[in-house]
């Protein structure tokens, strides 16, 4: 079965004062004088702390201001008016998708002369009806998360809940780490949830599951939005809006390792006389982030410019659990069924007494090997033979099931201030996912996702009064679940099962060894 959903958005332009992108902030407020008379005409300059990045404009003839379109982070806003002193406000934190209100009172006096007031936290949210709580970088980085997933901190949002039991069909036909998110927000299904990640499409239209997972390292912010969305917001009960973390102009760097192991585990309850080892467990995720200016010794010097942030992590999970399987003895393997009921040879059956058919068992009651069918013996190859002495044809195979796991996944982003009027920043993202879950030889199942993420976003002041917003997303996603040898091997061919289904006009089921799968494509634009 295979399904294929292609969903082309191309090109998202906001032309306001009020829209603005999924995940920029935006500030704005009135000069006031010391009367509380509004001044018109006050220079106002926002300069971004950490890449330097420079907004200009002026206030109107109402004494307002509005600067849209911003980076979240950290700025620092100066006003500047003939007559007056200027005024300084430091440490403006701006969110995801906040709308901040600061206003300016100015003191009569010289414009060389300045007052400097650390900006206060804002506590209510007046400029917009959002409903939302963004988790900062701080709590991001340094709460505990098993598995370094930041999605199990949208239960810090009031309203929210994480971590029941995933229903419906995602694990059985998606499977992998997206199978097991379950948010709900505000009583709603897990299912009505969408994700954007740096204000472009990150939903996987298939399950509603997230296509691009951030290491926590890459993320400067998210917001959990549960009512009253902006324009720009088109569909799902909720929103979860993320924002990955951009350069500046000091070099960061970051490398980790999380390490589990079973050396720390107590050994497995013993359901049969023999006892297994130790189920091992191996887990290991480790990486690193790099952020800073772009600079080549001789050549470009990218401060105050041009600046990256690239992230790579790795997941490396080794267990096995233990597995007790009924199995044929290699006695019977070989035909010989001593022991065991009659068996009766097919080619002696005859019509007796009273209508009744009759035959006659083999002798000792063992099968000849002339008389094995070839697609049987091939069988046998995936069916092993019994390991526990003793135990008959109950609990006589205990084994240990594989069940590795491997993930990887890299983020890299630049950001360029290329004038006080234009500011670009791109990302490209991509991740791999691979899951096995072994069974009897060769029976097991595996997972195989990967996607690939580009996006870049201009914004661009036309005017005191106009800015324009200009943001591009490509996503494609892959998935497929299915049994442990799909693409590898095609059973059903060397055993001729398919013309023996044809002839015999049945269907084959979900499971068959030939590699029957589920496979999902998504491509979002």
């Amino acid at each position: 079965m295979r399904t294929k959903y292609v969903a082309l958005l191309c090109l998202f332009f906001s032309l306001s004062l009020s829209v603005f992108g999924q995940t920029f902030g935006d500030l704005s407020g009135e000069v006031r004088d010391t009367s509380g008379a509004t001044v018109a005409g006050a220079k106002v300059s926002l300069i971004n702390s950490a890449t330097g990045a420079t907004r200009d404009t002026v206030t109107s003839d109402s004494g307002t201001y509005s600067f849209p379109s911003l980076q979240p982070g950290s700025y620092t806003m100066k006003v500047e008016k003939a007559g007056f002193k200027a005024a300084t406000r430091t440490a403006l934190e701006i969110q995801v998708q906040q709308s901040r209100r600061e206003d300016i009172d100015l003191q009569i006096g010289n414009v060389t002369e300045t007052i400097e007031v650390a900006a206060s936290a804002i506590s209510l949210q007046t400029e917009n009806a959002t409903l939302g709580t963004v988790i900062d970088n701080k709590r991001i980085v340094e709460m505990p998360l098993n598995g370094r997933n930041y999605l199990q901190l949208v239960s810090l949002a009031p309203n929210v809940s994480y971590g029941f039991p995933s229903a419906g069909q995602a694990g059985s036909r998606q499977g992998g780490i997206r199978a097991d998110q379950s948010i709900s927000i505000g009583g709603q299904r897990a299912q009505f949830n969408r994700f954007t990640l740096d204000g472009i499409e990150n939903t996987d239209p298939n399950f509603n599951t997230y296509i691009s997972q951030p290491s926590i390292d890459a993320i400067q912010e998210f917001k959990v939005q549960s009512g009253v969305y902006p324009a720009e917001f088109g569909r799902a009960a909720s929103q979860i809006n993320v924002l990955t973390k951009g350069g500046g102009n000091e070099y960061h760097a970051t490398l980790f390792e999380f390490l589990r192991n079973e050396k720390f585990d107590a050994k497995n309850y013993a359901f049969t006389a023999n006892r297994p080892p130790k189920d091992p467990f191996k887990w290991n995720q480790f990486g690193f982030t790099l952020t800073g200016p772009v600079v080549i010794p001789k050549l470009f010097n990218g401060k105050n410019k041009l600046f990256f942030m690239a992230n790579y992590e790795w997941f490396r999970q080794r267990r096995a659990q233990q597995g007790v399987y009924n199995l044929p003895s290699d006695a019977m393997r070989a035909g010989n069924f001593a022991g065991v009921n009659s068996v009766f040879d097919p080619l002696t059956r005859a019509p007796g007494a009273n209508g009744v058919v009759a035959a006659v068992p083999f002798p000792n009651n063992a099968i000849p090997s002339n008389r094995f069918h070839p697609t049987s013996v091939k069988l046998l190859e995936f069916y092993p033979s019994p390991n526990v002495a003793g135990a008959g044809l109950r609990n006589n195979r205990v084994q240990a099931l594989g069940r590795p796991i491997n993930r990887d996944q890299f983020t890299v982003r630049g950001d360029y201030n290329e004038s006080s009027k234009s500011t670009w920043f791109g990302r490209y993202s991509w991740g791999d996912e691979n899951q096995l879950t072994e069974q009897l030889r060769l029976n097991g199942d595996k997972i195989i996702t990967n996607f690939d993420q580009y996006m870049v976003s201009n914004t661009r002041v036309l005017s005191p009064t106009i800015v324009n917003e200009a943001r591009f997303g490509l996503s494609r996603f892959y998935n497929t679940t299915g049994p442990e040898l799909a693409f590898s091997r095609d059973v059903e061919s060397e055993l001729a099962l398919r013309a023996f289904r044809r002839l015999a006009s049945v269907a084959p089921t979900p499971a068959s060894a030939t590699g029957r799968k589920v496979r999902t494509k998504t491509t979002i634009g």
